[in-house]
């Protein structure tokens, strides 16, 4: 069965994290977590990937670290910690899951990984086609 996050390669998983709101803005804009590591000059999805391999503490100190380099929010400068700590509970759990360790890979590695059945699929339907084409032309009159 083709894999239905085909065309959308971000790990669903990472969603709740990403989108959770982190404050407004200087100009009352609400700021999510993927906004602010976008503004951060950071993947969103990389570094949620990376912040996921790490145990949760580590990810909690990271993600405090990256919070409190953010000036977009006022509010976050003097309590990016307890931000950290709200965010980082809605990291999933590691990648113990087969999913989310293949997701993770795939977006710290840039690259999806490709399955082998799509590759056979392709290889049968390129040889029935050749065999459709040599078929047709030798039927002459």
């Amino acid at each position: 069965m083709a894999d239905p996050n085909a065309l959308n390669p971000h790990p669903p998983e990472f969603d709740r994290f990403l989108y959770a709101f982190v404050g407004e803005d200087r100009k009352g804009y609400a700021v999510t977590v993927l906004s602010t590591l976008a503004r951060l000059g950071l993947d969103p999805w990389k570094e949620t990937a990376e912040l996921v391999t790490l145990e949760r503490d580590a990810a909690r100190t990271r993600l405090g670290t990256l919070l409190a380099r953010f000036r977009d929010v006022p509010a976050l400068a003097s309590d990016h910690g307890r931000m950290a700590r709200d965010l980082s509970q809605l990291l999933p759990e590691g990648p113990t899951s087969g999913f989310l360790q293949r997701a993770a890979s795939t977006v710290v590695d840039g690259r999806p990984r490709t399955s082998g059945a799509i590759w056979a699929v392709l290889a049968i339907v390129f040889i029935l086609f050749q065999m459709f084409m040599v078929g047709g032309s030798g039927s002459g009159e």
